[in-house]
Parts: structure tokens; sequence; C-alpha cells
């Protein structure tokens, strides 16, 4: 069986239907996240657990870096420059392993174990939900990166690149709202 090649005008009008998708897709997310954040607050109140907090920054530093990568790989397709798109592909999954090896590498072998009532159940659902994501974009990642090294994009058509890119970039700002509701607000309890 054949692929089926679709004309520029029909794979627009279906990049539009793509683009609805991931958008309500990302709105289900935003209840799930925000529902961590809430809980965080709720069970913590103004309190939080003392973490590492330069531990915290370097992981945060890092995972923002990967946007500007992943954004540098995003034009690189757009412009049909395969060896940028590619090379800032694996420099985005390789700081996307680096995050999931600080937090779960080091934070979560720091002092604050799960079963410690509110302080382990949230930190441990969030950056553990948020670590899921993170990995799950990094596989993303790695299968956008053997497609296109396979010759699978081009600056017309690269609609996996940019959904790929625009979770990204999302899973990125939801760790911009986790980081301070984690490891900065509230007094810290010892």
């Amino acid at each position: 069986m054949s692929a089926v090649k679709t004309t520029l005008a029909e794979y627009r009008e279906q990049l539009k239907n793509n683009r609805l998708g991931l958008w309500f897709f990302f709105l289900s997310e935003a209840f799930l996240f925000t529902g961590l954040l809430a809980a965080r607050f709720y069970l913590w109140g103004n309190t939080r657990p003392d973490l590492d907090q330069g531990l915290g920054l370097v992981v945060t530093v890092i995972l923002l870096a990967s946007s500007f990568t992943m954004n540098r790989a995003e034009t690189g397709i757009v412009h049909d420059d395969r060896e940028r798109f590619l090379s800032n592909l694996l420099v985005t999954a390789g700081l996307g392993v680096l995050f999931l090896i600080g937090v779960v590498g080091f934070e979560w072998q720091g002092h604050i174990r799960p079963g410690d009532g509110a302080f382990g159940a949230v930190l441990y659902g969030m950056t553990g939900m948020h670590a899921l994501h993170v990995l799950s974009g990094v596989v993303f990642i790695l299968i956008i990166w053997n497609n296109g090294r396979n010759g699978h994009y081009s600056g017309e058509r690269h609609w996996g690149v940019e959904a790929c890119a625009i979770y990204w970039h999302y899973v990125d700002v939801v760790w911009v709202f986790f980081y301070p509701a984690i490891y900065l607000m509230g007094h810290v309890v010892h």
C-alpha cells in the first residue's frame, strides 16, 4: 500500500486541525498541573521543605536552555538547515536527560522521602509528573530526530517538528510555575 501524497493546500488545512487538537490536549494537561499546584498550596500552605536551592536553580536553567535549543532546531527545519535542526534536537534531548538526572537522580535522593507526609507527597507528585512529561518529551524528540535523519521533514512540511517543539516548550512553561512553588515560596520547615 503506497502512501497518499497530499497537496500543500490539503496539508495546510490538516495543519489547522492538528494544531487545534494539540491545544485541546494542552488544555487537558493544564487541569492536571493546576491540580498539582493547588495540592501544593493546600497541603504545604505557606511552608516548604528545606530543599537544595542550588540544584533547583541548576535544573531550571538547564530546562530553560533546552527551550532555546529546541527553538533553534525548529528554526533550522523551517529554513531547511538539516544540520542545525538535527544537532539542536540532540542537544535538547541531552539537556532534558540532564534535567531528569538532576531531579530524579539527585533531588529524589535528598532527605525528603515519598512517605514524609504532605511534603513527600507533593514533592514527589509534582516532580514525578513533570519528570514523566520530560521523559516523554525526550522520547518524542528522539523520534523526531530519527525521522528527520531519514528526510521526513522539510521547510514546508514539518508538523511533527512543530508539535514536538510546542510540547517541549509547554513542559518548560509548567516548570516555570512549579519551580517557585516548590523551591522558593513559603518559609522553610525542617
